[in-house]
């Protein structure tokens, strides 16, 4: 065990975890928690707060107070050189083969993911680190056991980390006897020893921001971010930040966001499957809110397109990036129809992204580069972005963002089966320690999971009838759940009998838990 005053960390250490785990760096840890634990939780209460006031009726609108911040004639600062151009990122987990394969992949940036594609084992998390420590030091390699080796190429994807979000804990260090804040800890470990040596390399410690769900929790990242640059001695506005539009409260405060900020400010991303599960946890109360089957809901949906088209006009009009959505899709080797389709369907979504304005776009898989490319390219040509483009020319009402209707949308009995099947399979490798699985040709992660298990929830409280005319019920859930759970289990499927009573304690209770991950983390292994 490792006690820094105030920290313990009460779990051996992985290999390599004597290089991050200092005694300094964890020092450093703890001064942060110091300044922004108690605000922390203030944030996560307010959630909480607003929550209750939706379920009791009330109607998320553009904030009055703030209406000076939206009016106003302010821009974010230019980013740096190579933030400029982000016409194509790929995101993954910090694995190390998978980290080389994705710098290696031709896309201008690679998202490391510590949050939704990382199952946060204590072992996951200190290899993350170790390897994130490794890519910026040039030092990232990967031996096989077939005898290939890996390593990263000369022109290396710009390197962006997302930490896990406000909400989370790192249960295997304490502080006061309490598990300590994932955001503070996977922050300050990257910042600490990796941010000078960035700087230097000639690029910076940039970040993706998840979940945020107000102003004032992108208030308490800024001054996170200032804090830390004046404890390593480093200039305000070296941290720039990227955040994640994945709920539907931040979509409300897209200005305010950018706002708080300040100099740390780069972009805002269109994370669409987290929005979706934003809008269905919050939301699940309502009659009017009762989505369809997750394919039904498009992006040419009103409440998706208007969600967009403000994002892209917030940030345009404040000199800030525009980034697209995620393409989940695998390539198929085995089924080249498959693949084709599949292809066609994301490059008419990269087409729809980039002619709305967007500066760039997600992908997951390498082999996705090109065609998220191809469609970016034949409109930005050698522009490294369109900030100049205004985007939809009237403002977004507030009321678009909270139109919830899916003309044609049904739910099915495939649906309902399929939401089971890819909840129960994503939450069976998590528990297994892997936080990015291949289902159905999806790379999928903690966010459709979350959608597939508030669905269900959802349709079960509102009593819905699939296109059979069967009403979705408790009952009906479980005689499904037990029939797919023994087929996965005759497939192999490991800790499945785990994955299907998370799922049970998920979509069963009262009130939808806020976060599966938070339930789930307390099973993991290590």
């Amino acid at each position: 065990m490792i006690d820094t005053k105030p920290l313990q960390v009460i779990s051996p250490l992985p290999a390599g975890g004597e290089s991050i785990l200092t005694t300094e760096a964890l020092a450093f840890v703890g001064e942060l928690l110091d300044r922004f634990e108690l605000r922390r939780r203030a944030c996560l209460e307010r959630r909480l707060q607003r929550a209750a006031a939706i379920r009791a009726g009330e109607r998320p609108d553009f904030r009055p107070e703030t209406a000076h911040i939206r009016n106003g004639s302010w821009m974010v600062p230019p980013a740096p050189a190579d933030l400029l151009d982000r016409r194509v990122e790929i995101t993954g987990p910090v694995d190390r083969k998978m980290m080389i394969n994705a710098l290696n992949s031709g896309a201008k940036v690679f998202m490391a993911d510590l949050e939704d594609a990382l199952s946060p084992t204590w072992t996951n998390v200190v290899a993350g680190q170790v390897n994130l420590a490794d890519a910026v030091r040039g030092q990232l390699r990967y031996d096989a056991p077939d005898g290939r080796s890996y390593v990263v190429g000369d022109r290396p994807a710009t390197l962006v980390v997302r930490p896990r979000g406000w909400h989370m804990v790192e249960r295997h260090v304490l502080r006061d006897g309490q598990p300590i804040s994932a955001s503070l800890f996977d922050f300050g470990l990257y910042f600490f020893h990796n941010a000078r040596r960035l700087v230097y390399n000639g690029t910076g410690p940039y970040f993706y921001l998840p979940k945020l769900e107000s102003h004032e929790e992108a208030q308490l990242w800024n001054d996170v971010f200032v804090f830390a640059q004046e404890q390593l001695g480093l200039p305000r506005g070296t941290i720039r930040a990227t955040v994640l539009i994945e709920t539907i409260l931040a979509a409300f405060e897209m200005d305010e966001i950018l706002h708080a900020l300040g100099e740390h400010a780069t972009g805002l991303n269109a994370g669409r499957w987290d929005y979706l599960f934003s809008i269905i946890k919050r939301f699940g109360t309502w009659n009017e809110a009762v989505l369809p089957n997750r394919a039904d809901v498009t992006m040419a949906v009103s409440f998706m397109k208007a969600y967009c088209e403000r994002l892209v006009q917030v940030c345009h009009k404040r000199g800030a990036h525009a980034i697209g959505g995620m393409a989940a899709f695998i390539p198929s080797r085995k089924d080249p129809e498959v693949t084709e389709r599949a292809i066609a369907k994301v490059r008419a979504d990269k087409e729809r992204e980039v002619q709305m304005g967007f500066d760039g776009t997600w992908v997951a898989h390498p082999d996705l580069v090109p065609v998220a490319q191809e469609s970016f390219d034949r409109v930005l040509g050698e522009q490294p972005n369109q900030l100049e483009a205004a985007g939809r020319p009237d403002p977004v009402p507030a009321s678009a963002l909270l139109e919830f209707q899916v003309p044609g949308g049904q739910v099915t009995e495939e649906g309902l089966l399929e939401n089971i099947s890819v909840a129960l399979q994503y939450l069976s490798a998590w528990l297994g320690g892997q936080g990015a699985v291949a289902i159905h040709h999806l790379m999928e992660d903690a966010a459709t999971a979350e959608i597939s298990r508030t669905q269900i929830w959802q349709w079960i409280r509102h009593g819905v009838k699939t296109s059979a005319g069967r009403l979705v019920t408790g009952d009906r859930y479980l005689a499904l759940r037990v029939a797919e759970t023994e087929r996965l289990r005759s497939q192999g499927t490991p800790r499945i009998t785990e994955a299907a009573a998370l799922l049970d304690e998920l979509i069963l209770s009262d009130d939808a838990p806020e976060f599966l991950t938070h339930g789930a983390y307390l099973a993991l292994d290590d």
